[in-house]
């Protein structure tokens, strides 16, 4: 028989609650904190002054003290400059960020990836220039205590893996090895494993933690550019499935007949509505232009009257209701995200979209499904990325902090 949790097991699990919940709610009175954390006075008290001891939190009087009476709670502010930095490798672009504690962006930067296979090496090599000019920018007094990444592509949890990146050439290609050596090089500190995920996957993290979908439990975030990924939440938790690969939606086969698809299979539903398919059905090719400005220039020509675009747009709007309807049967989620270029083309398509859902979604799992496009916008595998990155600090702060004084 399993023996109860000890002493410092439930303070390190108090520890991780407070400092997370200031991470993601922002600055918090003590009172508050007392309230939504179901812990007494004195144990918030005691919990705050370990974690302003280990620089990770400080305490200060509230800004606006007007009009109250008595003794004002002690406010408790996340440490900004505690921070990790956050990768993005996406087909068309490349962003790396410095982002606090408390999820502020610190520094920033981004630049055009041109499409095409390349070594992973070559690839990652500009994220090294950024991670080398934010650290030089960065306080003498800031701490850095990891990093994350998320890449468009079928990538293996234990150890950043890429299995199959179709839109990048790439098949078992080492990409966190690459990360790591970057990180090795050019952080102090730095020398550490990069944890790596999908893209699709830390874009419905950031949003279930700060974006459209706080609070809500149970989501489905479908993200498109060349191809087409997912992420599935499910009761506040992401589903990633064995080894990390959980969500590649876009290979589900939903016309048996249809094209061929990068994966080697046929009919799956990124051939049906990813930027490609978009592009084809309205008659303009990859030479005439891709990516999201193609993709927003078809929608822009279809709100003005381009009969063609119109069909396009119906036709890619139709085959994204008819998947979403699948997910929510499967998932019986209570909201479904659309990112990437899929908000473009849910925008200009809603009514199809809605239509087939209501055609072939069973009514209990639909009549209750929000459909939205990201709070977050382009960033949200960014911010999800570092919150990749914060995980082992907020799961045991005293022991992170220890190893990244």
């Amino acid at each position: 028989m399993r023996a109860g949790p000890s002493q410092e097991e439930i303070r390190r699990q108090n520890l991780g609650a407070l400092l997370r919940y200031v991470h993601v709610r922002g600055p918090t009175s003590r009172a508050a904190l007392t309230a939504h954390l179901g812990l007494n006075r004195s144990t918030i008290g005691a919990l705050t002054a370990d974690l302003t001891a280990a620089g990770l939190v400080s305490e200060g009087l509230p800004q606006d003290q007007s009009g109250r009476a008595g003794r004002p709670s002690l406010v408790v502010r996340p440490e900004a400059e505690v921070y990790v930095f956050a990768l993005v490798i996406e087909v068309d672009r490349l962003v790396a960020a410095r982002i606090g504690l408390g999820g502020a962006v610190l520094d920033r930067r981004e630049a055009r990836r041109p499409r095409g296979v390349r070594d992973p090496a070559d690839v990652v090599a500009p994220l090294a220039d950024f991670v080398r000019e934010m650290q030089r920018a960065a306080s003498p007094s800031a701490r850095y205590v990891g990093s994350g990444a998320a890449v468009s592509a079928m990538v293996r949890a234990e150890d950043g893996l890429v299995r199959l990146g179709p839109q990048f050439g790439w098949i078992d290609e080492p990409l966190g090895e690459a990360l790591a050596k970057v990180l090795s090089d050019e952080v102090q500190g730095g020398d550490r494993a990069v944890p790596v995920r999908n893209n699709a996957d830390l874009s419905a993290l950031a949003e279930h933690v700060r974006g459209v979908a706080v609070d809500t439990d149970n989501i489905v975030y479908v993200t498109g550019d060349a191809g087409i990924g997912g992420g599935i939440i499910a009761g506040g938790r992401l589903v990633s499935g064995h080894g990390g690969y959980g969500g590649e939606v876009g290979h589900m086969v939903v016309n048996p007949n249809g094209k061929p698809c990068n994966c080697g299979s046929r009919g799956c539903w990124e051939t049906e509505i990813g930027e490609y398919a978009l592009l084809h059905a309205a008659g303009r090719d990859a030479d005439s232009g891709t990516g999201r400005a193609a993709v927003e220039t078809l929608v822009d020509a279809a709100g003005r009257g381009d009969a063609q675009a119109q069909a396009a747009i119906r036709q890619v709007g139709d085959w994204l209701g008819f998947g979403v309807a699948n997910l929510v049967n499967i998932f019986n989620p209570e909201m479904v995200i659309f990112g990437g270029n899929l908000r473009e083309v849910y925008i200009a398509a809603a009514a199809q979209v809605r239509s087939r859902l209501n055609r072939n979604g069973l009514p209990a799992c639909r009549e209750h499904v929000r459909l939205r496009t990201p709070a977050l916008g382009d960033d949200a595998a960014l911010l999800g990325a570092a919150e990749l990155a914060f995980g082992p600090l907020l799961a045991d702060p005293l022991e992170a902090a220890a190893d990244n004084p």
